[in-house]
């Protein structure tokens, strides 16, 4: 006869929320900045603002997959759009605010790849 497993205590649960609190935060930091097309188009305009073009040879993304991360990133504020409707046509991309506080966040983690990669 099978027997089942013993309830979960909720202070049990309690505890281990509480415990993994702080994990939290890395790990919605993570999901927000998400896929690696954003990360690296995130650490290309720490040099300063670039063209689409510029974004698109330096990144070695392709059109269709850096239009759709450079909408993301300008609807979560993570980078600014300015357009130029002179001729030629052109969008320039900046980090916002929130875009650059992570340039510590790709410091720390370049040292890190340094040492461990």
């Amino acid at each position: 006869m099978a027997t089942q497993p013993p309830s979960a205590d909720t202070n049990d649960d309690t505890e281990v929320e509480q415990r993994n609190a702080d994990v939290c935060n890395v790990v919605g930091a993570v999901e927000e900045m998400g896929a690696k097309w954003k990360l690296i188009v995130l650490n290309d305009l720490r040099d300063g603002e670039k063209r689409f073009n510029e974004l698109k040879r330096s990144t070695g993304a392709s059109s269709y997959t850096l239009s759709r991360v450079l909408n993301d990133l300008e609807e979560q504020g993570f980078i600014n759009n300015r357009k130029e409707f002179e001729s030629p046509v052109a969008s320039y991309y900046t980090l916002t605010e929130k875009g650059d506080a992570l340039c510590p966040v790709f410091e720390s983690l370049d040292a890190w790849g340094e040492d461990w990669l």
